[in-house]
């Protein structure tokens, strides 16, 4: 994988799960990161352990779903850095009623945690990168973004809008050297998956034919390939990290 050096990158939900993990993978191929959650102690420390090692990471906190909190977010990166070239957007929430269960509330809730903080993301990092020449982002979905459960509807209509608010800004955005694909996990061992009913997750495990969830650094790894230069051709697509469950 090529290094980053002289990169920018912006990491939503960032303090712990898969967004440390490409914080610390980012950090450690040469980008200059902005660390951003609402979890500050976490983050914070994240950052501290990051810069105790040499490499560049700071800690701004945002919560993905307000766009003051994003103004802030990139008008930090630009007076820090001068530059932002990556945005990888994790933030989100789980949501797992049936559709008849499902408050207004609830709705929304999951929806402007897992589908609008992308779309704020892209529309505040845009005009930067822009400026800048180009970017790469990669906003995270899910399998249930391409399977049903017969569950969790708000939760699949987020993940479904992610896959395609995604592939509408790489049309949108081509022509402006900016690269917008959407990553797919399946059941990665994180402190939020670590709140699923355990039936929930036994019949998840049962279904992923290589019979393991994924760590948080292999889902990582994907996504940071998807915002490199050795994917400079790769835009609007989907990228699936989930032991085969959706092939069977």
């Amino acid at each position: 994988m090529s290094d980053f050096k002289g990169k920018v990158a912006l990491v939503t939900g960032a303090s712990r799960g898969i967004g440390a993990s490409e914080v610390r993978l980012l950090a450690a191929k040469g980008a200059r990161v902005v660390a951003t959650d609402i979890l500050d102690d976490l983050g914070a420390a994240l950052a501290r352990e990051i810069s105790a090692s040499g490499a560049t990471a700071v800690y701004v906190h945002l919560d993905a779903t307000r766009t003051a909190d994003w103004a802030r977010a990139v008008e930090r990166t630009v007076e820090m850095f001068g530059q932002l070239d990556i945005l990888i957007n994790n933030a989100g929430v789980h949501g797992r009623l049936g559709l008849e269960e499902t408050s207004e509330e609830e709705w929304h809730r999951v929806l402007d945690n897992d589908l609008k903080t992308a779309w704020l993301g892209m529309k505040h990092c845009i005009p930067v990168m822009r400026r800048c020449g180009g970017g790469a982002i990669v906003n995270t979905s899910s399998v249930y973004g391409l399977i049903a459960s017969g569950k969790a509807t708000a939760y699949h209509a987020a993940k479904g809008g992610v896959l395609m608010v995604s592939r509408a800004a790489a049309v949108e955005y081509a022509q402006d050297g900016i690269r917008v694909n959407s990553i797919h996990p399946g059941l990665i061992d994180t402190p939020m998956t670590e709140t699923l009913p355990p039936p929930w997750k036994a019949s998840l495990l049962d279904a992923t034919p290589m019979k393991r969830s994924a760590s948080a650094d292999e889902v990582a790894r994907a996504a940071v390939f998807l915002v490199s230069d050795d994917a400079s051709f790769i835009t609007g697509t989907q990228l699936i990290v989930d032991g085969g469950l959706t092939a069977v």
